[in-house]
């Protein structure tokens, strides 16, 4: 390999990729111009943003006891009800209540109320100056008035109900909570279409109900009002709509703040100390300074958008440098100059990496500076109560900087093998699209708090690098901390871009995938050709298929057997686990192999290798599990630290299996029989010979055995059987035949 071959090649894609002016524009000048244009667009917002008031009515304001809830009007909450006086502006207030006051004046936190009522009273039906409408207030409490009328009448059929349960009138009971769900109908119509976000009612006598239970509570008497007959508040709301929601959520912090203050009162009224009802009175002290509220947030920022970055960055000049250049029919050109093959991808490697890093890296610059600027600027609203930010050090800079490079040479390296695969621009999209979605979903789960580096997430793809920088930014790594993370993380992540970039050579020495033709899918010929075209033994992507159906009806399945699994009668959890397992082995994994094999093959019997092998190979298939079973205990006992910790639920599973009063015969069918036959028909059988149809046993071994334990889904069967894949998947193929691999 020459590395002057790569360097032309290097400097020829580079200078291509320079001279088109889509490439500088989204990798430079886009960046350059996004964030700042975002941070002027969100404070210009946040001027003229102003959120619309919530509907709130109250019926019976006239019965509210002090102290006073409401201004003298009727038409708002008093501001020092509220935790924040900001949201008292946005609760459009529509009462009942006879106006004391033709002027009203809000009080604010440090003004009293005034409760004196004036002579000069104005009609509530009367305009005011309180720019309320009178016909919106009329409709509000028209619609209010029969909504309270249906819910007394609900109130009625629910006594009517609880004395018909009580009487055991079984048919009466269920006609009256017909009428119930019928009437609860008709209030949720009512509700929604009278544009109401929350409806208060006070019962009539309220006021005087509290000021009488706070005398008899002033003079010790007993309690004489049955508990379903005292009178309260009710407050009717709908959680499914958002708006609905959001007005709640101050009405019951206000309630909350009233209640205690009648408490307060009535505490002092019978000579009881105010913290009566908070006998804990717990005091609480925020340590968090501005520097760790920083590092917090840069720990979900930077590492998600590194990873999201670097994947965009270097999806597009793999598309290409991959399926532009079979389109542009440079192609040909490329392949006739004195470089190999594989110097030829490396170059295009180095090329889309080079991009992929700038891309990441400028964002990641533009991004911190406009949001460091944003909040360091802003003088009010929110961002301003979030202190003072301030960039993470210039270790933790550099440790981003450093994890840049796994990460982009990883999706350079994937990108570049699935563009060399795609006939057409287009289609190169269409492949990257898949690795795109994968990359969201694993940057979603490192963004959750709960989820820390561990030693088995730092071997995971996209994973360890996130959750390392993550670790970083925080300062808390782990409990080893972040040395001990870092060379596996490294190591692992250049391995998979080493892996991903031999794949990427692999396809550039095949003459049908760098001059394959455009397909065009035809439902009816595909069936057709599938039937009438059969080759002996399944191809590479129905053996693919075979695995993803395997996978798709195990989920598919998965409510299923847990229904059943909890509807297992007490004490025969086990017995039912048992038997749910010889069911998925028959179901789930066989039958897609068995299936698949009959219809798609010509020689099922040489898909799944029905031959009879040498009598040492079935030597072997009997000693081996005496060699290998007690190193797999061993193994797993000494690895047990760096899986993941079960939850509790599979811990009970796989207690309930071990359950000595089990017959032995279903312990054997289960853990012993099931397994050997119709896991081997289908991972040494239909798809080892699938991944063999390539000419590469090696490979083919390999693959089927990291599929066999992704299958088995927990992370300590699944290294297990991986490693037990790659025994029985060499196996296979030294003996041509199945047999073994089932002993």
């Amino acid at each position: 390999m020459s590395w002057r071959n790569i360097r032309l090649i290097f400097h020829r894609e580079v200078a291509d990729q320079l001279r088109d002016r889509r490439t500088i524009f989204m990798v430079v000048v886009l960046p350059l111009l996004l964030y700042p244009a975002l941070g002027i667009g969100t404070l210009q917002m946040s001027l003229l943003f102003s959120e619309q008031p919530r509907t709130v009515v109250m019926l019976g304001a006239d019965s509210l006891p002090d102290p006073p809830l409401l201004n003298d009007q009727g038409t708002a909450f008093l501001d020092h009800w509220f935790l924040s006086e900001s949201d008292a502006q946005k609760i459009h207030l529509v009462t009942d209540k006879t106006p004391a006051n033709p002027k009203p004046d809000r009080p604010t936190k440090n003004q009293k109320p005034n409760r004196e009522k004036n002579s000069d009273e104005s009609s509530p039906e009367a305009p005011d100056d309180t720019g309320e409408d009178p016909e919106e207030r009329q409709a509000l409490l028209k619609v209010a008035n029969e909504i309270r009328l249906r819910l007394d009448e609900r109130s009625r059929l629910l006594e009517e109900k609880r004395e018909a349960l009580l009487k055991k009138e079984s048919k009466v009971s269920q006609l009256k909570q017909s009428q119930i769900e019928a009437l609860e109908e008709e209030i949720s119509q009512l509700f929604s279409a009278g544009n109401i976000q929350v409806l208060i009612i006070i019962p009539d006598g309220f006021d005087e109900y509290i000021k009488q239970e706070n005398e008899r509570i002033a003079q010790h008497e007993p309690e004489i009002v049955p508990p379903g007959k005292k009178l309260r508040p009710f407050i009717l709301r709908n959680s499914a709509i958002e708006k609905s929601s959001l007005a709640y959520g101050p009405v019951r912090e206000v309630f909350d703040a009233w209640e205690q203050e009648i408490l307060n009162e009535r505490l002092s009224l019978a000579n009881l100390p105010s913290d009566l009802t908070a006998p804990v009175n717990v005091e609480t002290l925020d340590l968090a300074k501005g520097s760790e509220l920083a590092a917090n947030v840069w720990s979900k920022l930077f590492p998600a958008m590194l990873v999201l970055m670097a994947m965009t960055g270097a999806f597009y000049p793999a598309v290409d440098l991959g399926a532009g250049e079979k389109e542009r029919g440079t192609m040909e050109t490329l392949l006739i100059c004195p470089a190999l093959r594989s110097e030829i991808v490396i170059g295009k490697f180095l090329t889309v990496l080079l991009f992929s890093l700038v891309t990441a890296i400028l964002n990641l610059t533009m991004m911190g500076a406009t949001g460091l600027h944003m909040l360091n600027t802003a003088t009010s609203g929110q961002l301003s109560q979030m202190g003072d930010f301030s960039l993470p050090g210039i270790d933790s800079l550099i440790w981003v900087a450093v994890l840049a490079v796994p990460l982009a040479a990883l999706f350079s390296a994937l990108s570049l093998s699935f563009a060399l695969f795609a006939k057409s621009s287009k289609e190169g999209q269409y492949y990257l699209t898949p690795l795109l979605t994968v990359t969201m979903g694993l940057t979603i789960f490192c963004l959750s708090p709960a989820v820390e580096i561990t030693p088995f997430y730092s071997l995971v793809p996209v994973m360890g690098p996130a959750l390392l920088l993550k670790g970083v930014l925080l300062g808390t790594a782990g409990p080893e901390g972040i040395t001990w993370y870092v060379a596996p993380v490294l190591i692992t992540s250049f391995l998979y871009c080493w892996l991903a970039l031999k794949w990427a050579i692999e396809q550039f020495h095949r003459e049908e995938v760098l001059f394959r033709e455009s397909e065009r899918f035809e439902f009816k010929l595909w069936i057709r050709h599938l039937f009438r075209d059969k080759e002996e033994t399944p191809n590479f992507a129905e053996a693919i298929f075979c695995f993803v159906m395997i996978m798709f009806l195990q989920f598919a399945l998965l409510k299923t057997f847990g229904s059943e699994l909890q509807n297992a009668p007490q004490g025969e959890e086990g017995i039912t686990m048992l038997r749910l397992l010889v069911v998925q082995q028959l179901v789930i994994i066989a039958c897609p192999a068995l299936f698949m094999g009959i219809l798609l093959t010509s020689n099922p019997i040489k898909t799944f290798q029905f031959r009879m092998p040498a009598g040492r190979y079935l030597l072997l298939g009997m000693l081996l599990p005496l060699v290998l079973h007690p190193l797999s205990l061993e193994l797993q006992m000494r690895l047990d630290w760096f899986f993941p910790a079960l939850p509790a639920h599979a811990k009970a599973a796989l207690a309930a299996m071990g359950d000595s009063t089990i017959p032995l015969p279903l312990v054997i069918l289960a853990f012993a029989v099931a397994p050997a036959i119709c896991e081997e028909l289908a991972f040494r059988g239909f798809i080892l010979s699938g991944f063999r149809k390539g000419g590469k046993d090696g490979s083919a071994i390999v693959l089927s055995a990291i599929l066999f334990g992704i299958m088995h889904m927990i992370p300590q069967q699944a290294f297990n059987a991986a490693l037990l894949g790659l025994v029985i998947g060499l196996l296979a193929v030294r003996s041509g035949s199945i047999f073994p691999c089932m002993l």
